[in-house]
């Protein structure tokens, strides 16, 4: 049986890395995805990939104009969200002497605004049953030298999680954040060979993630089969942070 019949689900930063797994499972289950991302070629490529059970919307999520236009492209075809997902995000390196206010505003900007304007603009689809997720990081919990920007970026999802779970229970929609451990997705190819030994050296299961396996917890937070799981955050990181 599939888990997601009859579901409409919003995939931001679908078209790449684990955002795009995330949407190949959840249309597996069932679901019609809406995904977007801003690059209009990578977006009609995962269109072709994944079938008649998507519709691609080329967006920015920190440009209000471009969240308009997805939402209203939501609502125009289905009328409701029943699934978000918040997987658009941005990782770069720099140690705190090389910060810059640059650095600083562009991982924000997407990681942290981004993830807070596309919730509000989601809220007026979504109905009682209705599922958020967003994608935060183990970074989060953990330090990771010259990564503590993006780590204070996703510290402030898992918060705003904790937040948003109090304010939207009454309306019944839960929101949970899905936090992956290292990935070996595109994002993680500009890391250097020492840096990736390092993280998978710290690893008890010894590898890095699949982005698969991101995707089935993205599944089982989305679904009916977590519908006691609220403010949680589920990390899936082969064991890193947990022992």
């Amino acid at each position: 049986m599939q888990k997601l019949k009859g579901k409409t689900a919003v995939i931001t930063g679908g078209n790449s890395g684990i955002g795009f797994a995330i949407a190949e499972r959840f249309i597996q289950e069932g679901a019609f995805v809406f995904i977007t991302g801003r690059r209009q070629a990578e977006l009609d490529k995962v269109a072709m990939q994944l079938g008649e059970s998507i519709e691609v919307v080329q967006g920015d999520v920190t440009d209000s104009a471009d969240l308009l236009k997805l939402f209203e492209t939501v609502k125009a075809q289905k009328g409701k969200i029943d699934i978000l997902v918040t997987s658009a995000g941005y990782s770069e390196h720099s140690a705190l002497d090389s910060v810059t206010p640059e650095h600083f505003d562009k991982i924000f900007d997407l990681n942290a605004r981004g993830t807070l304007f596309t919730v509000q603009g989601a809220l007026p689809l979504m109905e009682k049953g209705g599922a958020i997720v967003l994608i935060g990081s183990i970074a989060g919990s953990i330090g990771v030298e010259g990564y503590g920007v993006y780590a204070a970026s996703k510290a402030a999802t898992r918060s705003l999680s904790r937040t948003w779970t109090r304010e939207l229970a009454g309306k019944g929609i839960r929101v949970n954040t899905l936090s992956p451990g290292p990935v070996d997705t595109p994002m993680f190819d500009g890391v250097s060979d020492e840096f990736r030994k390092a993280m998978t050296d710290l690893i008890p299961l010894g590898r890095l993630g699949k982005p698969e396996e991101i995707a089935s917890a993205a599944l089982f937070l989305a679904s009916d089969e977590s519908s006691y799981i609220a403010g949680a955050e589920l990390c899936i990181d082969g064991g890193m942070t947990q022992v």
